[in-house]
């Protein structure tokens, strides 16, 4: 095993074990590699979930409702007593 290797320990159905070794000898692996196969393609699974951008939020989601008003920044300094 690698140095950068861990070593961990799962607890597997007989049934499980069973039909784990058997594929692994119709492969022509051991039951090593096909377990790590398997965990490597869950974990890629995974990854292609995730998004790949921000959701973009021009246009709104959701429509603002009553009437839009046109107002500049300035002007809204204008009305507001900033401290």
């Amino acid at each position: 095993m690698k140095g950068s290797a861990v070593r961990t320990s799962i607890d597997l159905p007989r049934d499980l074990h069973r039909r784990l070794h058997e594929a692994a000898a119709r492969k022509g692996c051991s039951a090593r590699k096909l377990i790590l196969v398997g965990i490597e393609r869950a974990v890629e699974e995974s990854k292609a979930a995730r998004p790949k951008r921000r959701l973009s939020l021009d246009p709104p989601l959701i429509r603002p409702a009553g009437r839009r008003i046109e107002i500049a920044n300035e002007e809204i300094y204008d009305l507001i007593q900033l401290p």
